[in-house]
């Protein structure tokens, strides 16, 4: 059995402002020919599906044309979805009856008093395997499994979600059947992108350890953290990372999927393989200068000599501009640098040097905010008001904003 791991597509993304439908159809065009040249058995897409809890209309349809033309493909190929963060459990859930037809599953939701409602059993002439297709799991899933003497422990909650799920899904699994375990989580020690992955809870109570996925899962197919890795040095606990950067920061990550191939041995047990295969980038993305700020008429040389005949399509380009640097009419040149030059302005990124150690960025869009964390926006307006600066955000302060965000989390899902 082989399966094809990926996550974090984030239909719907506006990039700067600029839509990214052309590019996620060129992804979808890729993948569908990946699924047929490695005669994929079963497809995982880990949460995040899309952008936003509420997607326009376009991008639904091109997750539904997606499936409709994968399965067109690769008629005997299954597909399990999860929701993610960014999801509507109860939006992607709706489509679950016509999915269905498709042979696509769809689990938005873990509920504590129905553990075996993530697990699924596939069995088809192509794929056997059982999966705990655990979706993003929100304060409010684990309440009730989160109860220690000091209060709630949002982590020890997700371990025990996941070991009931487990122990459901153990129950009647042959030995030669993989268990496959599905999350879209932080796990301890994850490189997170910079200024594009929201953390889930404030103050990183939300990462968990591999421990949570149990011996017994034979791959773990993980999505939130937007970069391809392992974890706890374990070649079958991988994060699939993003198909494309969804930030600047992303601009030098290799994007790629994953495949396992499941293989049972004389002995009985299931020997896994898992290689990456490299995503191709339609469109580049070049962030300028790459190092630390230069003075704006070297900037200016730099974007006159930017050479983009290497490019198919208009490459994403934004510029870092020292606050320090005084000319009034930095926004002028900067255009003036860019004239008759096909690409997409991404805008102009203000950089605060206070000393060696620290730097801050000065905010020139609303996009450039939408992307950072709260936390960061919080541990920003301390250091940029005159009477606070220097002082460490108080813990009560972050539990606070950690609980509004909850709640607005909770809302959304309604």
């Amino acid at each position: 059995m082989k399966v094809l791991h990926t996550s974090d597509w984030h239909l719907g993304q506006q990039f700067y402002e600029h839509n990214r439908c052309q590019e996620h159809q060129v992804f979808f065009s890729w993948l569908i020919d990946t699924l047929v040249t490695q005669q994929i058995d079963l497809l995982l897409v880990a949460g995040d599906i899309y952008h936003t809890a509420t997607p326009p209309a376009s991008s639904e349809n091109q997750l539904y044309q997606f499936i409709k033309d994968a399965k067109k493909q690769c008629p005997a190929l299954q597909i399990v979805l999860i929701a993610g963060n960014h999801d509507s459990a109860n939006r992607i859930m709706a489509a679950q009856p016509l999915l269905a037809q498709f042979d696509t599953q769809v689990v938005g939701r873990f509920d504590a008093n129905s553990p075996a409602d993530v697990v699924l059993r596939l069995n088809s002439n192509s794929v056997t395997a059982h999966i705990v297709a655990m979706p993003f799991l929100r304060a409010s899933d684990v309440s009730s499994l989160s109860h220690t003497e000091n209060g709630h422990d949002y982590a020890q909650g997700i371990a025990k979600a996941y070991q009931l799920s487990i122990d459901h899904a153990l129950i009647d699994k042959p030995a030669t059947t993989p268990l496959i375990v599905m999350g879209h989580l932080h796990a301890k020690g994850g490189d997170i992108s910079s200024d594009s992955e929201r953390n889930l809870i404030i103050g990183g109570e939300e990462s968990v350890t591999a421990n949570v996925f149990s011996n017994h899962a034979d791959y773990v197919a993980l999505g939130h953290l937007h970069k391809a890795q392992i974890v706890a040095k374990s070649e079958t606990i991988r994060y699939s990372g993003t198909p494309m950067p969804m930030s600047f920061s992303e601009r030098n990550y290799k994007h790629q999927v994953c495949v396992a191939e499941f293989t049972t041995t004389t002995d009985d047990t299931i020997a896994v393989t898992v290689n990456p295969l490299y995503i191709p980038r339609p469109t580049e993305v070049i962030l300028l200068p790459e190092g630390e700020c230069v003075p704006l008429e070297q900037l200016c040389q730099q974007l006159s000599s930017l050479d983009l005949s290497q490019y198919s399509q208009a490459p994403y380009l934004r510029v870092k501009l020292s606050a320090g640097d005084t000319d009034t009419t930095f926004r002028e040149q900067i255009e003036k640098a860019l004239e008759n030059k096909e690409v997409r302005f991404c805008g102009i990124e203000r950089v605060r040097q206070h000393n060696k150690e620290q730097r801050l960025t000065v905010f020139e869009d609303l996009s450039q905010v939408e992307m950072l964390n709260p936390q960061m926006l919080l541990e920003q307006a301390f250091a940029n008001n005159k009477d606070m600066a220097g002082q460490a955000v108080p813990d009560e302060l972050k539990t606070l904003l950690n609980d509004v965000i909850s709640e607005l989390a909770e809302q959304e899902q309604l």
